[in-house]
């Protein structure tokens, strides 16, 4: 059975939908909210869980037999920079203590395409130096800092570590007014009768569908052999609004940010994504018209 964290989130939530379609059990864990999406119900296990609670995390383990951990779960940052830090860093911790105790075989964790800022050299590529860069959020400062606590804390344990260096996501799940893509807002506008504003025509970059994004993550848990520990998870294609454009009304103007290499990716588990761009904001907008999220 592999275990989820964050598993009703919109990354989790389709990671277990793509490790469920290759066969495996699948319990998740989500601190809040316990309502599985339609393409959930029924089909997996969810525990109401408290990452930073260690004692419950590693109860997981006399209630499962846990082979694999893809921890997803996280928080949004508040006021207090400590405050967010504090939390998420502990529970990482606890998901690496539970690893551990547990001997699972495989630990997948969410790093970020952030961590490449300040690297002029595009496609980013695993092989590229870090830089030493001011970082335009807490979540991707987090996110670098995810990478050496994780490979140092399973060192010599026989546990692979596999650090997912998570490009853009949106698509279902998402939230309808997030501050992270505008799509899902632009939809929103639409399904209420208000004429949203145009998107600019030359903005893009690497813009992975969720439920693409999910298929990757999985794609890595499952494959008999790794050669690396760390992977970039996207979609390796830049796009621009103007690809959507019988979709999404646009204007001129925009310019296009960085995209992910995922040769290494694809090389080692054959993947490769299903939906274009265009495709995926009309699977989008034909979801949201039954789905709230």
């Amino acid at each position: 059975m592999i275990l989820v964290t964050g598993g009703l989130g919109m990354i989790g939530a389709h990671t277990a939908r793509a490790l469920l379609d290759l066969g495996h059990e699948v319990v998740i864990t989500s601190h809040r909210r316990t309502d599985a999406p339609s393409f959930l119900d029924g089909k997996v296990v969810v525990e109401q869980l408290d990452v930073t609670d260690r004692s419950a995390f590693l109860e997981l383990g006399d209630r499962y037999a846990i082979s694999d951990i893809v921890h997803l779960a996280g928080s949004i940052p508040a006021e207090d920079p400590v405050a967010y830090f504090r939390h998420d860093t502990v529970g990482l911790l606890n998901a690496l203590d539970a690893a551990r105790t547990w001997g699972v075989r495989r630990f997948a964790v969410a790093s970020s395409i952030g961590v490449y800022i300040g690297q002029d050299e595009s496609p980013w590529h695993e092989g590229l130096p870090l830089p030493t860069a001011d970082l335009p959020h807490l979540i991707v400062a987090f996110k670098k800092a995810v990478e050496p606590v994780t490979t140092h804390s399973l060192a010599g344990t026989g546990i692979h570590p596999i650090v997912l260096r998570i490009g853009s996501t949106w698509g279902p799940l998402m939230d309808p007014e997030s501050i992270f893509s505008p799509i899902p807002p632009y939809v929103s506008a639409v399904l209420r009768g208000e004429t949203p504003t145009p998107l600019p025509a030359d903005t893009g970059g690497d813009w992975c569908y969720a439920p693409d994004m999910g298929r990757a993550i999985a794609s890595l848990v499952n494959a008999e052999v790794l050669n690396h520990t760390t992977y970039n998870v996207s979609s390796g294609t830049p796009f621009t609004y103007a690809d959507a454009a019988d979709q999404l009304s646009v204007e001129p103007g925009g310019e296009t940010s960085p995209h992910l290499d995922i040769t290494r990716l694809t090389t080692e588990t054959g993947f490769t994504p299903t939906f274009t761009f265009p495709e995926a904001v009309a699977h989008y907008i034909t979801w949201r018209t039954t789905n709230p999220r």
